[in-house]
């Protein structure tokens, strides 16, 4: 008992001593502890484990690709004319008509005819000075009337006839009684033959019937330079051909009008 009252204070101090030296050595162990962990959360934080992506679904997205790659009908012309309005205009009879159903656009060809040259030998006669072939010339297609009907006229083989037609080429058969004759047109160089019972034929041009609907207009039988006089302006026919008819404006613009070989019934 003296002795730990003689010593109890170095007892003490020793005692402290050995805690303290414990205290410094259990720091240690929880410094290196702290030390890993912050490394442990650095690591998880720069390097995250990354899940692998599972298979998307593009189902929708695929749908709206071929939506867009597909174009989209919209027609925002004739007859919707969304952003183009059209005018009307007043018909003769006081109605309001759609400008695309009046002038030039409104005409039809009803039918469209041929014109011919035709070739015939009408007769032969004979005298002293040899054959007579009695020839008809009949050109549908001639700018005047007059020019239109079937003329005859006289040819021969020797001396050869010339005329503003043809030239007498050769007679093939009984010179009285030939089975062919030849002749070449001065136009084209062509080689025309004819008989008998066969004339030459040739398309040389058209005519035309047109309708025009809102003034229940009719022309019959008209030619290539024939007048139109509609919607108050006079419209001339520069050009038929078996398929279409030419207008023109007095301000030289053109309309090109499709012959339809079914054409609608006029209203």
């Amino acid at each position: 008992m003296d002795f730990l009252k003689k010593h109890y204070e170095k007892i003490l101090l020793g005692v402290v001593l050995i805690g303290l030296a414990a205290a410094v050595v259990f720091l240690q162990f929880v410094v290196s502890s702290e030390k890993q962990k912050l490394t442990d959360l650095t690591r998880s934080v720069l390097n995250p484990k990354v899940k692998p992506l599972t298979n998307l679904d593009m189902t929708l997205l695929d749908a709206a690709i071929k939506r867009v790659a597909a174009p989209a009908m919209i027609d925002l012309g004739p007859p919707n004319r969304l952003f183009n309005p059209m005018p009307w205009q007043k018909s003769a009879d006081g109605r309001l008509i759609p400008s695309q159903k009046v002038g030039p656009n409104a005409v039809a060809v009803t039918n469209i005819s041929e014109l011919y040259l035709k070739l015939t030998l009408d007769s032969v006669t004979v005298s002293d000075s040899g054959p007579k072939y009695v020839m008809g010339i009949e050109k549908q297609a001639a700018p005047l009337a007059a020019q239109r009907t079937k003329k005859q006229t006289y040819c021969t083989l020797q001396p050869p006839t010339k005329n503003d037609t043809f030239t007498m080429v050769d007679v093939k058969g009984k010179p009285d009684d030939p089975s062919q004759i030849i002749v070449q047109l001065n136009d084209t160089g062509e080689r025309a033959i004819i008989t008998k019972d066969k004339p030459f034929t040739r398309v040389d041009g058209y005519m035309a019937d047109l309708r025009y609907d809102p003034e229940k207009k009719n022309w019959n039988d008209r030619r290539t330079g024939a007048l139109l006089a509609f919607n108050g302006e006079d419209y001339k026919i520069v050009a038929i051909s078996k398929s279409e008819v030419v207008l023109s404006a007095p301000n030289q613009k053109k309309w090109t009008i499709k012959y339809n070989t079914n054409p609608p019934s006029s209203p």
